[in-house]
């Protein structure tokens, strides 16, 4: 394990942040997603969420409390610019800039995440992510604001897994914008390579020189439900991995997926100049992990008329996984990572990973004594750290870990019925209250430490 490993927590702007209106901050898809009736779950919104934009310095005098090396935020697009265009608003960045300086005068490392899914939406009303100009728009955001926090920012991430945004924001529909067009999702995906592309060439000309560049993905762990399986295997790992792997990563969109998503698109969107744009190069990749797929051939007709992120795949069916199971129905099973982590690392040597993710939901509830046991989480995330110690056993360069989530938050369709935090929030009042994983996560990061300092490793 080398030195400078950083263990940490993730949030997200909407879930945590609250203050939807005020400080300047406009409307994003999300929040005209969540006030349409049926899209979220009990009607639930991110108007206040954790109000963390109020509790700002209260959390961060629990991330140091917790005794984190680094924090991954992200920056509500809206609220730093408004509409999605034009000049800063300086009471938005001063928020940001505000956090920033607290996190370091406690020895954190600040990690930005430049885009987690809050588009504004003057820009979805102009086309969204299919349309080029998005990507324009984002780079020069990006330039914007690196130049206000670049001197201070450990890590800049541009994009929070873009599947996500593509695939179950515009062609199943579960996400903002909510829309089920699969050949928007595909000039969608393309649109966030791009951006992201060219976001990360603007910020390498104004951020501090020991800045680092990356991006998280939600990388898909993929396996055959029967023997056999290998072509859906491929097809889901190009429509699900390699279509940003590929040209963020230098070696362009893959044939094969061009050919599987021929009948919905025929790809006029990628211009000349597009793919060599996209592959800026990165210090770290990001890694996203909960759980892993089974994939295999259709054996009935597929439902009429429904939405799914998996384009141009209705022959083949998604099999429920086995339990053990998180409260989200997902199957806990660390191998999954450790699998990940090896492919990446025998695909791609030489690229530096970070798990930017990792968590469970599960029902998590306050006692009569005040204290919330989540046995569950801290062997799902105990499981899953094993899992990053082994990959470093086998040579794979895995840079840091970061628990999902510091907080319980607002969970996107699902509204607030799923907890993923280490801390525990009553929605009605805010109090923040430490889950066990809490403790168990900051006597993990302190004997980690300590190995370290006696044996020159960690974990």
């Amino acid at each position: 394990m080398r030195p400078g490993f950083l263990w940490g927590a993730a949030t997200a702007a909407y879930q945590i942040e609250g203050a939807v209106a005020e400080g300047g901050r406009t409307p994003s898809i999300w929040d005209t997603f969540s006030h349409t009736p049926g899209r979220v779950r009990d009607g639930d919104t991110g108007d206040v969420t954790t109000d963390h934009y109020h509790r700002c310095r209260e959390d961060v005098d629990m991330i140091g409390e917790l005794g984190l090396d680094a924090y991954r935020f992200s920056v509500s697009w809206p609220r730093v610019q408004p509409g999605g265009k034009g000049p800063l608003n300086a009471e938005g960045v001063a928020f940001y800039d505000g956090l920033v300086d607290a996190l370091l005068e406690r020895g954190v490392s600040p990690v930005l995440t430049l885009y987690h899914w809050d588009l504004p939406q003057e820009l979805e009303d102009a086309g969204g992510w299919p349309v080029r100009d998005t990507a324009e728009r984002f780079a020069e955001y990006a330039a914007s604001l690196g130049e206000v926090l670049g001197d201070r920012v450990h890590t800049w991430t541009t994009l929070n897994e873009p599947w996500v945004s593509a695939f179950v924001g515009y062609a199943e529909g579960r996400h903002a914008p909510g829309r089920t067009e699969p050949a928007a999702a595909l000039a969608a995906a393309h649109h966030l390579n791009l951006g992201h592309g060219l976001a990360g060439r603007a910020l390498r000309s104004v951020v501090a020189e020991t800045a680092r560049l990356s991006v998280t993905l939600n990388l898909h762990v993929v396996r055959g439900a029967d023997p056999g399986e290998s072509e859906a295997v491929r097809r889901l790992d190009a429509l699900g991995n390699r279509i940003f792997l590929g040209p963020m990563l230098g070696d362009g969109y893959p044939a094969d997926l061009r050919d599987d998503t021929a009948a919905i698109t025929d790809w006029s969107f990628v211009l000349d100049g597009d793919e060599q744009a996209i592959g800026v190069p990165l210090d770290v990749l990001g890694v996203n992990y909960y759980t892993y797929l089974l994939v295999g051939r259709r054996t009935g007709e597929p439902a009429a008329e429904t939405a799914s992120p998996w384009v141009g795949c209705a022959d083949l069916e998604l099999p429920p996984t086995p339990p053990p199971h998180t409260e989200m129905g997902w199957t806990v099973d660390p191998t999954g990572l450790e699998e990940l982590l090896t492919r990446l690392h025998a695909d791609h040597p030489g690229l530096p990973l970070m798990i930017t993710e990792n968590g469970a939901a599960y029902p998590d509830t306050v006692d009569a004594d005040g204290r919330v046991r989540d046995a569950d989480r801290i062997a799902y995330l105990d499981g899953h750290v094993g899992a990053v110690r082994r990959a470093i056993d086998a040579g794979v360069d895995v840079r840091g870990y970061f628990v999902w989530s510091l907080l319980d938050n607002f969970e996107w369709a699902h509204g607030y019925s799923k907890r993923f935090g280490i801390v525990h929030v009553d929605y009605a009042t805010g109090r923040r209250t430490w889950k066990d994983s809490a403790s168990w996560y900051r006597d993990l990061v302190r004997d980690s430490r300590g190995r370290q300092a006696a044996s020159g490793q960690d974990l």
